[in-house]
């Protein structure tokens, strides 16, 4: 089975083995913009996965960010034990546009008609750049969608679960590294201060962890100053020495030179596609610098979205499923050492079993 990384660099179409069951490329008839709409794999059930809304150099660069981030929501839901396969959706802004709310609604109401093309094989919800209100306007025109708002019928954000997520692999991360799960004392470097590294730096903050948090809204500083965190520019957040650095931002993060100067004995975030390529994974390990794959760590949205969803949902039974991700990252974390392999391929033998035992 092959499957395009997650990590694949975001240079051309050329650069992506095509193993798409699915790819809807279109021109919004009230909007304009291009979306693209990718469905990677059907073979669990249903694809799951968000729609993004961003800005990119050219509209095929979007393309391609659809490719990836659908690959690795395959990736993402079989490792959480999901009957859930990869899609995502990605609607292409031009560098320095900014929508009206007409237009973002315009927008909205193309996506759900290209959705709504594709017959149910796919079911999107909100990502960078998108929100539950908007899918509340997605479901205009299509019911394969979740996550809208409570008052609209639907489950709402999940950032909640990634963060719960995303806090108990640190927690198992710790474990690995120091052989306790105790965050109090431990020096943590956020960067991303959005939905889910936002609530994530609260949690850690009360937990008793040292905070160093940076964003590029020079505006959290004062959520940073409310945590009783130290502030650093971006571009310096990865050199801090400090017990883990959490990637809470946008991908791509880990490339070479970053990995070269990494202050931080391990990485675990709630980003997605951390690695620029997949070699990091490599490289990482090279330096003696643990990592917990990305597409395991952020499962706590899809899952919530995924079980908060069923018409018998449990919140206490939603909850112990996310923290079971922890457990995930452990087994992941064991089997890389007992076999002699990075993280990252332990992580994607992980998954690629459970879709392999579909065949």
């Amino acid at each position: 089975m092959t499957i395009v990384q997650p990590s694949t660099p975001l240079a051309s179409l050329a650069t992506i083995p095509f193993t798409h069951e699915r790819v809807l490329i279109s021109t919004g008839s009230r909007s304009g913009l291009t979306i693209s709409v990718a469905v990677h794999s059907s073979r669990l059930g249903q694809a799951l996965g968000g729609a993004r809304m961003w800005q990119y150099e050219n509209w095929t660069d979007a393309v391609a960010d659809s490719l990836r981030l659908s690959a690795a929501m395959t990736l993402k839901n079989a490792a959480a034990g999901l009957n859930r396969g990869g899609g995502k959706s990605v609607i292409h802004l031009p560098i320095g546009t900014v929508l009206t709310d007409a237009q973002k609604r315009d927008a909205m109401l193309d996506l759900g008609d290209a959705i709504e093309s594709l017959g149910g094989v796919y079911m999107t919800a909100e990502d960078v750049g998108t929100s539950a209100e908007m899918m509340a306007i997605v479901a205009e025109r299509t019911d394969h969608v979740c996550g809208l708002p409570a008052d609209r019928g639907g489950v709402g954000e999940p950032a909640d679960a990634t963060a719960a997520g995303v806090y108990a692999s640190i927690r198992s991360t710790l474990f690995a590294l120091f052989g306790s799960e105790d965050v109090a004392g431990r020096h943590l470097v956020i960067s991303g201060l959005g939905q889910v590294g936002g609530r994530l730096a609260s949690m850690l903050a009360s937990a008793g962890a040292e905070l160093t948090v940076t964003d590029v809204n020079l505006a959290k500083k004062d959520f940073a100053l409310l945590l009783g965190a130290r502030w650093v520019d971006v571009a310096e957040a990865h050199r801090v020495r400090a017990d883990l650095f959490v990637p809470c931002g946008l991908g791509g993060v880990l490339t070479d030179l970053v990995i070269g100067e990494l202050g931080s004995r391990a990485v675990v975030g709630a980003a997605n596609n951390q690695l620029a390529n997949h070699d990091g994974a490599r490289e990482l390990d090279a330096r003696g610098i643990l990592w917990a794959p990305d597409f395991v760590v952020n499962a706590g949205g899809v899952i919530y979205l995924d079980m908060a969803s069923r018409p018998d949902a449990d919140q206490k039974v939603i909850d112990a499923r996310v923290a079971t991700i922890g457990d995930t990252v452990t087994k992941i974390f064991e089997d890389a050492r007992k076999l002699g392999i990075t993280t990252l391929e332990a992580a994607e033998r992980l998954a690629a079993a459970r879709l392999d035992a579909t065949v």
